[in-house]
């Protein structure tokens, strides 16, 4: 499969790394950001430049999107986008963290036209895109998804088939949810072992490999201490995610006060001007030496 072209858009943070292990496996990239000059070294490195996503669709056998909001999600692929102008038997996959019936929508509309629509959000954040070892949620159909593995395999190193179209998103909502509270865990110990006047970096060794370990608090926590609030996921991003969340978890009459609770603690931030600070920036609200 290394010997397919792939139509990438959104070279940003998570864009990037994505992009630099799928040329690593052998794939053709040809790339479409908002901004071209975020893709000015992906482009020194040999990814071919396309002037919209419509000509990022067009001759490409598989076009991953990896944008910011729904609405972003909705624009490339209606707007005389990716669906107007894909080849037949093209594959879609939107790897944004979006809504699920967005997902619903774009496989319906993408399968008339003999296009395999699937959705394929992640986890593992900047480190995960870089170090090609994010988690892939796939939603559609299973035969795509068998298809798709080894451009999977080429980013990610857990891929899971969840089911019909939406599924993925389903799941990575139930991950933003998990992450939501525990951000909220991850700033209160680490600043109560501050205040306590402890040595954080024993404090780390003593419990991120104890019942309290998360991802969160072994990759976000050095970050929080050493006071790096340089986005691997932005504020901004994550608060669209807990508003999708939310919305779902309300359309199924599901109560989910961490959530919303973290949502508000992030929207906070964001009015305080953190909006592009990266999520660990919720230490803020805990310690600010400032």
């Amino acid at each position: 499969m290394a010997e397919k072209t792939i139509g990438f858009i959104g070279t940003g943070v998570m864009g990037k790394g994505m992009i630099r292990n799928l040329m690593k496996a052998g794939f053709a990239l040809h790339v479409y950001n908002r901004t071209k000059s975020k893709a000015d070294d992906l482009i020194a490195e040999g990814a071919v430049w396309k002037a919209s996503p419509a000509e990022a669709a067009e001759g490409a056998d598989i076009v991953i999107t990896m944008v910011g909001y729904p609405k972003d999600v909705a624009s490339v692929y209606f707007d005389n986008g990716i669906i107007a102008h894909a080849k037949a038997g093209a594959y879609l996959i939107d790897m944004t963290t979006s809504s699920p019936q967005l997902a619903e929508k774009i496989y319906r509309a993408a399968a008339p036209k003999g296009l395999h629509a699937l959705d394929a959000p992640v986890s593992g954040g900047d480190v995960g895109a870089k170090n090609g070892t994010l988690s892939i949620m796939v939603g559609g159909d299973a035969h795509d998804a068998e298809a798709m593995t080894p451009v999977f395999q080429a980013m990610g190193q857990k891929i899971v088939y969840q089911g019909k179209a939406g599924s993925g998103q389903h799941t990575k909502m139930a991950n933003q949810i998990a992450i939501a509270s525990n951000m909220i865990g991850v700033a209160e110990a680490l600043a109560y072992a501050k205040h306590a006047g402890l040595d954080t970096d024993k404090v780390m060794e003593s419990i991120e490999t104890g019942a309290a370990g998360s991802w969160s608090l072994s990759n976000l926590g050095p970050r929080m201490l050493k006071g790096d609030f340089e986005p691997g996921f932005y504020i901004k991003h994550l608060i669209k995610d807990e508003r999708i969340a939310l919305e779902s978890t309300q359309a199924m009459g599901m109560d989910a006060p961490g959530l919303a609770l973290s949502k508000e603690i992030y929207e906070a931030l964001a009015d305080q001007g953190e909006e592009n600070s990266g999520t660990q920036a919720i230490y803020k609200n805990y310690w600010n030496e400032k």
